[in-house]
């Protein structure tokens, strides 16, 4: 698995994910680009990603769903805030409703993504940051840092190919 380490820091709200890819960043960049890849590794194994929409702009954002295996539909949007491509995307993250409205009683978080080359591949930090702690235990006892950790583990099976 690509993960290399995953820090929750209750100080600073933050919870952080490294990986190590063997792929330059520029491929790696593709699999946020493209809705198409992207829909293949966000969200955990057992919950793929449907996106509808998919505008990584500035002001722009992202509207998607995950289907559960029982059918069940959990959606969820960003609202990108910036984009550096290939090397960095920042955006707000939520959750929606049924009809794909944010959702106003989930948490957000701002999530900010970051890849770097180096010697044999890329690394990417993705640093999610949350308004308040009680946030914060809201979505660890969701399992976010393991579905994160799931999802992102999926992203080599897409680099190889």
């Amino acid at each position: 698995m690509t993960v290399t380490r995953v820090d929750k820091d209750v100080d600073t709200l933050t919870l952080t994910l490294v990986a190590d890819f063997t792929a330059p960043v520029e491929r790696v960049w593709r699999l946020w680009a493209d809705p198409r890849l992207l829909e293949r590794w966000w969200g955990p194994p057992g919950f793929p990603a449907t996106v509808e929409e998919h505008d990584l702009t500035p002001g722009g954002g992202v509207k998607y769903y995950m289907t559960g295996p029982e059918g069940e539909k959990y959606g969820g949007w960003w609202r990108v805030s910036s984009v550096t491509p290939p090397t960095s995307l920042e955006f707000t993250d939520g959750f929606a409703d049924q009809d794909g409205r944010p959702d106003p009683e989930m948490p957000v978080t701002t999530v900010r993504m970051t890849l770097t080359g180096g010697e044999g591949g890329t690394r990417m930090e993705l640093r999610s940051v949350f308004d308040t702690r009680e946030q914060m235990e809201r979505l660890a006892e969701m399992g976010m840092a393991e579905g994160m950790s799931q999802a992102v583990g999926q992203m080599d099976a897409l680099l190889e190919g």
